[in-house]
């Protein structure tokens, strides 16, 4: 059977980190780090019992921090421009590094984390990493680059604002004079002359308190302060570099690369990369953070496997939660992207979005049932789970520099509260009874054929408002493979709910089902439960509040 891939986010440096003093903007001494080392065998298992694929290990090359590692040979950074005392993972200061905050051995960490991967090959899951294309940390220097590889900016021309050989794109003549504090409790300021261009776009000498000032734009030969005209060939210095490093990651035995703003980063290099990578290790995927709709199918045809389907069915699922907009939209969401349906990765949180349990999202991990389950079980697409999530983490920590904002840091030495208590054996019974339900969901996905490979017909179309139906938080959806048919319901109200749902006699034609008398058993609750199969004839069953059917039958 063919596998449905459920990615498992990690944000690495949290992950195992059981310090609870959480003294917010506390330094690694004050709050601790999780390591590489740590996510042993036994740790990996429970992660595979989930129903995970793949593993998203996020923040393991080495990025800008507070932290001081010079005793190790590792060049410090000025804490003017490192977002919180642990640092941004997306701000890299060594494409070909492990962060040292990960290892328990420093100067052995790429051992370290080459370990990790065995142990993760050898649980039956897959790893996937970041990969970091757009912008790096302002004072990248690769200590660890193999022999003969040219560090970024060591050629570029700095007396040019663009060329299309550079590395960076400059500010000649200027210097870097952010609108922010360059001293940071240091004697001597942060200082760049000639000013490089920001990670965000901006182009100029002189970024805000909220752009990505701790980062540089990388430069693949589009010269955006002349019309953004294009410049590929012969080909940028940066393609090659990106390319070697893809390669040799790949080389680690890492099994694809989540892409960090993909679409910031030209088409035609992304073909050019992919397919290189792809010749010499057929298995990479690549996963692309790209948020723009009308751009999907091009980066898809330029090399990407999946894309996040942010701006579509993720903003959907969520307004659907959170009783903003009707079930009837999850519908609108799928047919957006039904031609590219299989590419499309679809998840309720990661890094960057806030916590579904938090107070700025649903409020709790239970109202959250309904779209992980049509979320996970609706297409033959992926599904992304972020740490944490299982348990309704709620995210509502003020960690330092990232605030009380619904998310986990990023940015902060931290420990996660569910994850901390899920190993003492402390979780509350409603949290032990979310993880019991995202297990059997996310093994439902990879178990069941009729979900990793089988059909899908909407029953939204058939089934108008009425006393019996309530399509602004109801949904319904059949799945059919071989002999094996879904039927699976799910409530968005607080309320619980009794629903008739009509099975039109297309659904009969098109799934190929026979009409007659059936048992069901549902699969989340092993509730039994006889349904008459008829065309144009209704379903009778109830779902609780925040619930969801999934009843399977044999047709």
């Amino acid at each position: 059977m063919n596998m449905k891939p459920i990615i498992y986010q990690i944000f690495t440096r949290l992950y195992t980190n059981r310090n609870t003093n959480r003294i917010p903007g506390g330094t690694l001494e004050d709050n601790g780090c999780g390591k590489l080392a740590e996510i042993d065998s036994k740790r990996l298992k429970q992660i595979k019992s989930l129903g995970i694929t793949h593993v998203w290990y996020t923040g393991v090359i080495r990025h800008a921090t507070q932290t001081n590692y010079t005793t190790y040979g590792i060049p410090r950074n000025h804490p003017a421009i490192v977002k919180g005392c642990a640092g941004s993972p997306y701000a890299i200061t060594d494409y070909y590094d492990i962060d040292p905050d990960l290892a328990v051995d420093i100067p052995k960490r790429m051992k370290e984390f080459e370990q990790l991967v065995e142990r993760t090959h050898r649980a039956g899951m897959k790893v996937i990493i970041d990969f970091v294309p757009n912008h790096v940390a302002r004072q990248y220097h690769s200590v660890r680059r193999p022999t003969g590889v040219v560090d970024l900016g060591q050629r570029d021309d700095k007396k040019k604002a663009f060329d299309p050989q550079n590395n960076f794109y400059y500010c000649p003549g200027e210097k870097f004079a952010p609108h922010l504090d360059l001293y940071h409790g240091e004697p001597i300021p942060y200082e760049e002359v000639p000013a490089k261009a920001t990670g965000n776009d901006h182009f100029d000498a002189c970024p805000g308190q909220n752009d990505w000032y701790e980062t540089v734009k990388l430069n693949y030969g589009v010269d955006y302060c002349g019309g953004r005209t294009c410049h590929f060939s012969p080909t940028p210095a940066t393609w090659r570099q990106m390319r070697d490093i893809l390669l040799f990651w790949a080389t680690k035995g890492v099994d694809g690369f989540r892409c960090d703003m993909a679409e910031m980063v030209p088409a035609e290099f992304w073909g050019w990369a992919t397919a290189q990578v792809k010749q010499k290790h057929p298995y990479i995927i690549f996963i692309g953070e790209v948020y723009n709709p009308a751009e999907y199918r091009n980066y898809l045809n330029s090399g990407f496997d999946y894309l996040y389907d942010k701006v579509g069915m993720y903003d959907t699922m969520r307004a659907v939660t959170c009783n903003q907009q009707s079930a009837t939209a999850i519908t609108g969401a799928w047919q957006a992207t039904d031609d590219i349906k299989d590419h499309m990765l679809y998840f309720l949180e990661n890094h960057d979005e806030q916590r579904l349990a938090s107070d700025f999202f649903a409020g709790n991990g239970r109202r959250g049932v309904p779209a992980l389950v049509a979320s996970v079980l609706m297409r033959t697409n992926p599904f992304m789970l972020y740490a944490g999530e299982e348990y309704g983490e709620r995210g509502m920590d003020s960690e330092g520099f990232s605030g009380r904002d619904g998310r986990t840091t990023i940015f902060d030495y931290w420990s996660v509260d569910t994850l901390c208590r899920a190993d003492a054996g402390k979780l509350t019974p409603e949290e032990r009874h979310l993880a019991s339900l995202h297990a059997k969901v996310l093994n439902i996905a990879n178990t069941e054929p009729a979900v990793a490979q089988g059909t899908f017909f909407d029953l939204m179309y058939a089934n108008p408002a009425s006393d019996h139906f309530y399509p602004f938080s109801n949904y319904a959806f059949l799945r059919r493979e071989g002999k094996d048919l879904l039927f699976v319901a799910v409530n968005f109200g607080g309320a619980p709910a009794q629903v008739s749902i009509r099975i039109p006699a297309h659904a009969f034609d098109f799934m190929k089902i026979a009409e007659k008398k059936v048992m069901t058993t549902d699969m989340l609750t092993g509730a039994k439960q006889s349904f008459v199969l008829a065309k144009d004839a209704n379903v009778e069953m109830s779902i609780e509040a925040y619930g969801a059917r999934v009843w399977k039958m044999t047709v």
